[in-house]
């Protein structure tokens, strides 16, 4: 294996637990897990682009994606494969060159036509079955993090970057 050119994930169950609040005046609230975000930092500290592709529509989303200045955002996809084929076209790279974390039906198609896949632990079996690795960590718990150390460290890169960013 080697570094991914392009590194994907979805947002609901990977970087959050999935769940969604909802007060009496219908605003909707989801909880991030603040640790991801050193994900993002180690793969910038690499200039490894990053991207969010996603099924749900939400300005909730769109503010983390654009505090984390995360360079890919689609939201609203029920195609999630359709989108990543383009994306890499346009970046001049195969599917075997991406990275890509998700946890459920929308997943599944991207999940095995990615060259390193992941999910979360609390993933349904059906889609753990189909990916290189799971997370020790559930979705909104920092797996979206451990996804990319596991990487990084597998490539002997981890310690380095650490260092870099400290």
């Amino acid at each position: 294996m080697a570094l991914p050119k392009l590194v994907i994930t979805d947002i609901d169950g990977v970087w959050t637990d999935g769940g969604m609040f909802y007060d009496q005046t219908g605003n909707e609230l989801k909880k991030f897990n603040t640790g991801d975000s050193a994900g993002v930092l180690f793969l910038r500290q690499l200039n490894i682009p990053f991207g969010i592709i996603t099924g749900e529509d939400t300005q909730i989303v769109a503010r983390r994606a654009e505090k984390l200045k995360v360079e890919y955002l689609f939201q609203g996809i029920s195609n999630k494969l359709e989108v990543a084929e383009k994306l890499c076209q346009d970046l001049g790279i195969g599917l075997e060159d991406v990275a890509y974390i998700g946890d459920d039906l929308g997943d599944m198609k991207l999940l095995e036509k990615v060259g390193i896949s992941a999910a979360p632990n609390n993933a349904p079996d059906y889609v753990k079955e189909l990916v290189h690795f799971v997370t020790k960590k559930s979705g909104g718990e920092g797996a979206f993090r451990e996804f990319v150390e596991g990487i990084l460290r597998q490539e002997g890169v981890l310690e380095k970057v650490i260092h870099e960013v400290i």
